[in-house]
């Protein structure tokens, strides 16, 4: 597995449902988030003027609670190598007690920011996040 990127997050009032504890849409935000930051810490500053990355699939397992105010470390990774204009990348929120609350795959594709278009990952757009 490479080495995976690593990003704290707080629980802020906006994120509480009425439940009184972070939102699952906000989860999906947060993932977003993280995945975004990873590409703009590791990615080539040409790699990131040239494409855009947009979800095609979310699979979200939640097996716990965050609460307002509470600090969750979200570790993200690239499992594998790319099929064609798609990659997997994984992420693990772990709350403050140190047990993973939400854990997620999701399946990302690239686009060409100049054409619009969707295309087939470049290997060294992909290399520094599989090393």
């Amino acid at each position: 597995m490479p080495t995976p990127f690593v990003a704290t997050i707080t629980a802020l009032p906006e994120h509480i449902d009425e439940m009184g504890h972070v939102n699952n849409a906000v989860w999906v935000q947060w993932l977003q988030e993280v995945a975004t930051r990873h590409w703009e810490a590791v990615a080539d500053p040409a790699h990131i003027a040239a494409f855009v990355w947009v979800v095609n699939r979310h699979e979200i397992d939640y097996r716990g609670n965050v609460q307002e105010g509470d600090i969750v470390t979200a570790r993200t990774w690239v499992g594998e190598s790319p099929r064609g204009a798609r990659f997997d990348r994984f992420v693990e929120f772990t709350g403050p007690d140190g047990k993973v609350k939400v854990s997620a795959k999701s399946t990302w594709v690239i686009v060409d920011r100049a054409s619009g278009r969707i295309l087939r990952i470049p290997p060294e757009v992909a290399a520094p996040f599989l090393a």
